[in-house]
């Protein structure tokens, strides 16, 4: 190291960098310079400092001496004060420049390969007899090409410069595992690992979500569901930054819509009662009947139970999906949830008069604590829904957040022990996280390749 006389950290930092360039230490360690003059002392001082250096003959008076003819020649740098050592490094090159003018005979004779061969290299390439070893060995050239757009006319500038501010390569996206939630019951839940990018909207994670699980993307439900429920919507305009900070990123696909005219079904189980009416739904429907807003017509739920108060409420069982009547009775409401939970029900549920085995909360912004009523002829008419569905945002199906709530009794006689539901990661997860989990690096020709990239003026 060398020895710090008073705010010379400047100072070393650039005599270290400079002695551990080898085409310069070289020349100056073993005195293969000419300069140009008597008063060439900046570079005497330099050379004899570096010698000590590689010999190990340094002593602080050295880099003393480099200090005091620094001051002698740059009145800016004078005094004890803090300067910038890149500023130090461009006055040192440029004063070794002038001292060392005069290059040597085979300097001269033999000068710099040329990149490219004679056919390619830029007018004004030819080393003159007067230049430098700094010019040779620290001076480049930009060549600046424009190609007009329209005409496809080309023209090159060339401009020397001894110093240059590279950018830096950063990653430009983002590790965020989404489960899907499928109407496919061999592959029901599924957790894939994504790059999103890291200035993408919502609507960039819908067209990822869309291509992995092979689903239209204007079928996509974007929601964050934490361990005790339903938190948000994610809609189209958002920025992806906050996506997936606040809770887990779910993605729904809607079951398939009847066509226009064909009956409500509901599925049941040989312990949860058929309600009248019931029939087969039919496979192929139409996107656009996924949502009425007329008495008659259906809405898309997405449904998640919870059991539990205060720090113990926690989500259990899997999140449903399914298309409802608006116009349906809490009772048949209620017999359409069972029937989407008969796979994880444990315990027997009578046929008849087994009243609200829950309450039923919306969720949502404008009503946080609006609960639908048993008594309610037709509680999904309820004016909270309409604002619901006014407001859902933009880019997935219209539907309504519901949790259904359980109390701990109820849940423990029907379901048990159940936890949340079971999900399969796929390859992407860990492949993702290994990717964005490794420290981000860069080579100096990536930088290069950054700051010489084409761009539109």
């Amino acid at each position: 190291g060398l020895r710090n006389h008073g705010n010379t950290c400047f100072m070393n930092a650039v005599v270290q960098c400079l002695s551990n360039t080898a085409p310069l230490a070289e020349r100056l360690a073993l005195g293969r310079y000419r300069a140009r003059g008597a008063h060439a002392e900046v570079t005497h001082r330099l050379a004899a400092l570096v010698r000590a250096l590689w010999t190990r003959d340094y002593t602080p008076q050295l880099s003393a001496e480099v200090k005091n003819i620094v001051s002698k020649h740059s009145s800016q740098f004078r005094g004890n004060a803090q300067h910038d050592a890149l500023e130090f490094l461009l006055w040192l090159l440029d004063r070794m420049h002038e001292d060392l003018g005069a290059a040597s005979p085979a300097q001269q004779s033999r000068g710099p390969p040329q990149v490219g061969g004679p056919a390619r290299s830029p007018p004004g390439t030819q080393h003159p007899r007067g230049q430098s070893f700094v010019q040779s060995h620290f001076q480049a050239q930009y060549r600046s090409s424009l190609t007009c757009p329209h005409c496809l006319k080309q023209s090159n500038t060339f401009d020397p410069f001894l110093c240059i501010s590279l950018p830096i390569p950063l990653r430009q996206t983002r590790a965020l595992n989404v489960t899907l939630v499928l109407q496919c019951e061999r592959r029901r839940f599924v957790r894939v690992g994504l790059a999103v990018p890291l200035l993408g909207t919502v609507a960039d994670l819908r067209e990822m979500v869309a291509r992995e699980g092979r689903i239209a993307p204007e079928q996509v439900i974007l929601a964050e569901v934490s361990p005790r429920g339903f938190l948000r919507s994610l809609s189209d305009p958002e920025a992806l930054g906050a996506a997936g900070e606040a809770g887990p990123v779910y993605a729904f696909q809607p079951p398939p819509a009847r066509r226009a005219g064909c009956p409500r079904s509901v599925p049941t189980s040989p312990s949860v009662a058929r309600p009248e009416g019931s029939h087969l739904l039919p496979s192929i429907a139409r996107s656009s009947d996924c949502l009425h807003r007329a008495p008659g017509g259906r809405i898309l739920l997405l449904l998640c139970n919870t059991a539990g108060t205060g720090p113990q409420l926690a989500r259990f069982g899997p999140p449903l999906v399914l298309r409802e009547e608006r116009g349906v009775s809490w009772e048949q409401l209620q017999q359409s949830i069972l029937a989407q939970l008969r796979g994880v029900l444990q315990g027997e549920v009578r046929a008849q008069g087994t009243g609200a085995l829950f309450q039923i909360r919306l969720v949502g912004d404008t009503a946080p604590c609006t609960y639908l009523s048993p008594q309610d002829p037709r509680p999904l008419c309820h004016p909270a829904i309409d604002r619901a569905l006014q407001l859902s945002g933009a880019g997935g199906p219209p539907h309504v957040k519901l949790t259904v709530e359980w109390d701990m009794s109820t849940k423990e006689r029907l379901f048990g022990s159940l936890q949340e539901e079971v999900v399969q990661d796929a390859e992407s997860v860990r492949r993702q996280q290994q990717a964005h989990g490794q420290q981000h690096s860069c080579t100096l020709d990536e930088c290069f390749q950054l700051y010489t990239k084409e761009e539109q003026v």
